[in-house]
């Protein structure tokens, strides 16, 4: 090797040593930075939490919060307020395998342009909201999904009143509430602690994809 070619491979090595320390410093930095903002989020509670908007993965997001309580042990529950009448993977996971600690509840008969019948569909919402209650109130539940509930809430089946009202007095300090669902009204973001919006970017759909076990269900 000549002496021009060992001289560019120290600088190759003293410039590849200087981007590394430089990193490291970054880093170092960062974390000094992170550590003192985690010293001060030492509170623990029950959250609310809302999975809104046009895009895929709301119901998604939901039950991969149940499985995680699963996975720690905590019992939880799942009530269904639209898609009752699937017969969905989630469904089959949860009440054929974790049945002893995740009750799953499905109250709904399906979408409202299924049943083409807005009192059955209230009946239906009522009914599930009842179930909904008895679940959030009980302490011993670490989680309750309300899925698609936002649906229920957004053609007047139920009373976001009376919704908003139950979670801010009557829901233990302890028990995460996860509701789902398109156009979540105002009054719940406003009481949320974490909500996030799914925004749709492509979907199969539109290309003439139908819903698929596994995707959708």
């Amino acid at each position: 090797m000549t002496s021009h070619e060992n001289a560019t491979e120290d600088e190759a090595s003293g410039s590849e040593s200087s981007q590394e320390a430089r990193h490291a410093a970054k880093m170092a930095k960062k974390k000094v930075a992170r550590d003192k903002i985690m010293a001060t989020k030492s509170g623990e509670k029950g959250l609310i939490i809302v999975h809104t908007g046009a895009g895929k993965g709301k119901s998604s997001s939901a039950f991969g919060m149940i499985v995680r309580c699963v996975a720690h042990g905590f019992p939880c529950a799942v009530v269904q307020f639209i898609k009752g009448a699937w017969d969905t993977g989630e469904r089959r996971l949860l009440t054929g395998h974790f049945g002893d600690l995740c009750q799953f509840h499905a109250m709904g008969e399906g979408f409202t342009w299924e049943t083409q019948d807005r009192a059955r569909d209230i009946a239906a919402a009522q009914a599930g909201w009842e179930k909904a209650k008895q679940l959030i109130a009980d302490p011993n539940l670490r989680m309750v999904v309300l899925d698609e509930i936002n649906i229920a809430l957004r053609y007047d089946y139920l009373a976001i009143a009376d919704v908003v009202d139950f979670l801010t007095t009557s829901k233990p300090p302890m028990t995460h509430v996860v509701l789902t669902g398109r156009n979540a009204k105002e009054e719940l973001i406003e009481i949320a602690d974490l909500v996030t919006e799914m925004t749709l970017v492509k979907h199969p759909f539109r290309s003439g994809i139908k819903a698929q076990p596994g995707v959708e269900f």
